[in-house]
C-alpha cells in the first residue's frame, strides 16, 4: 500500500516492488477527482509500464464522475488482459488478490493511510488496509 499520487511516485513504488520479487507485480491505482487531470494519463502509463497486471480503479472521485477519471487515466493506452479497469475500488483490490499467487506482490496505490473515500461531497468509510486484509483472508 502506498500513497503514490504522482506519476514519478507510481513508477518508483513499482520499481521497488519489482526488486522485491521474481513473481508478478500487480498494481492497483486510482486518481483523485478535482485534481490535476493532466497527470492522469501519465499515472496510467506508469502503472502499465511498471506492473505485470495493472488494475485501474477509483480513488476519491470527489465531484467528478469516476468513469471519466478512469477514461483519462487509460488515455490512449491499449488496455487488454491481463490489464483491466474496475471502477469499484473494493472489487479492484479483491481482483488483485485473486490474480496473485505465491511470490507475487500486490501494491494498492493512491489512498495510502486514508480511511475514507470521498464521493459527491460525502466521505464514506474506506480503508485499503482493511479491504486488503479481508480479500487475503477470503482467499486463504
Amino acid at each position: 500500500m502506498d500513497y503514490a499520487h504522482t506519476p514519478d511516485a507510481v513508477s518508483r513504488v513499482l520499481e521497488t516492488c519489482r526488486a522485491m520479487t521474481q513473481g508478478k507485480v500487480i498494481g492497483v491505482l486510482g486518481c483523485g477527482g478535482d485534481r490535476d487531470p493532466s497527470k492522469r494519463p501519465l499515472m496510467g502509463k506508469a502503472l502499465v509500464e511498471g506492473s505485470d497486471i495493472a488494475i485501474f480503479t477509483s480513488d476519491n472521485p470527489r465531484s467528478e464522475n469516476p468513469e471519466t477519471i478512469l477514461l483519462q487515466m487509460v488515455g490512449s493506452l491499449k488496455i487488454a488482459p491481463p490489464h483491466t479497469v474496475i471502477s469499484d475500488r473494493r472489487g479492484a483490490i479483491s481482483q488483485a488478490i485473486d490474480f496473485a499467487s505465491g511470490g507475487d506482490v500486490v501494491v494498492v496505490m493512491g489512498k495510502g493511510h486514508e480511511t475514507g473515500q470521498e464521493i459527491s461531497g460525502v466521505v464514506l468509510p474506506f480503508d485499503d488496509r482493511l479491504i486488503l486484509a479481508s480479500a487475503i483472508e477470503g482467499k486463504a
